[in-house]
Formats: structure tokens, C-alpha cells, sequence
């Protein structure tokens, strides 16, 4: 059994802001590709469409897809929104991960 991939209230916040000027229909892909400095990198992206192999998750206004192929990779995993001196970003906790970058959207397994 997988463990579950979640959202925070200030991600689903968030998301639920950027999916609402988007239209009807329009949900927030979160991919794992390899590259980035530590050897794989989260993507994001806006979709209208969706896959019947889909993972979704939902939280209030925030419908989030994850492809089969990325689950793994963020199992037990919370995506979270953050704005600090860096810069407001989607940060995701993943404790898969054994090392990440410094901006915190590469990592390593």
C-alpha cells in the first residue's frame, strides 16, 4: 500500500487561487523527471486534462494529479506553499528523499 501524497491548507490555498484563473476544469500536475542538480526534480504544471491512471488529490478548492510513474517517488510525501526572503514557492516534504538542492525543487533517492 502507498502512502499518501498530501496537501497543505496554505498549498490548497494557493493552488485553489492560481487553478481558479485557469478555468473550468483545470487541476495542478505535480511530476518527478529526472535532471536537476541532485539527480531528480519536481514539475509542476496546469492541466484541463486528466488520466483514468491518475492519482488526485483534493483539498477544499485544490485538485492536484500525480502519474502513476511519480508516485513512488513522492509516497508519504506533503506538498506545502511557502513565501520567505527566497520567494514564495510549492515546496514539497518528501522523506524519500536522501538529499536535495538548495532551492528545494531537486532531489535525490
Amino acid at each position: 500500500m502507498t502512502a499518501a501524497i498530501t496537501v497543505s491548507e496554505r498549498a490548497a490555498r494557493r493552488i485553489g487561487q492560481i487553478l481558479s484563473k485557469e478555468g473550468d476544469g483545470a487541476k495542478l500536475r505535480i511530476s518527478v523527471e529526472g535532471g536537476g542538480c541532485s539527480g531528480f526534480q519536481y514539475k509542476f504544471d496546469v492541466e484541463h486534462t486528466q488520466a483514468d491512471d491518475d492519482l488526485v488529490i483534493e483539498r477544499d478548492s485544490a485538485v492536484v494529479l500525480v502519474d502513476p510513474a511519480s508516485v513512488p517517488f513522492l509516497a508519504g510525501s506533503e506538498v506545502d506553499f511557502v513565501d520567505d526572503l527566497i520567494g514564495a514557492s510549492f515546496r514539497v516534504v518528501n522523506p524519500n528523499a536522501t538529499a536535495s538542492c538548495g532551492c528545494g525543487t531537486s532531489f535525490s533517492i
